[in-house]
């Protein structure tokens, strides 16, 4: 059983930073590929951004691109998602994900941290 705790949210200003973390538990090889959601009140989750096992292949979604940087650090099994120059749009409940499964859904789910961006 694989488990996700996500970390790090909070309130900042427009054109502030912070960084979220999943610390995850359980068997390595059920999560390779992992992955940033959010879900904005009012709208449906969106992808945010993953990234491969051993990092060198990393996706993001348009949003985000050039703001937003995720990695991991699987010694410390800790998935990161480094966000710059925020906007009041970014504001969201963000959800780590793990264990891609061929059909492109995720197995595995954390709770969810909130990211408040005030303009």
């Amino acid at each position: 059983q694989v488990q996700l705790v996500e970390s790090g949210g909070g309130a900042v200003q427009a054109g502030g930073s912070l960084r979220l973390s999943c610390a995850r538990s359980g068997p390595s090889w059920l999560t390779n590929t992992m992955a940033w959601f959010r879900q904005a009140p009012g709208k449906e989750r969106e992808f945010v951004a993953d990234i491969s096992w051993n990092g060198d292949s990393t996706t993001y979604a348009d949003s985000v691109k050039g703001r937003f940087t995720i990695s991991r650090d699987n010694a410390k099994r800790t998935l990161y998602l480094q966000m710059m120059s925020l906007k009041p749009e970014d504001t969201a409940v963000y959800t780590c994900a793990a264990g891609r499964a061929v059909s492109g859904g995720y197995a595995y789910w954390g709770q969810g941290t909130q990211v408040i961006v005030s303009s």
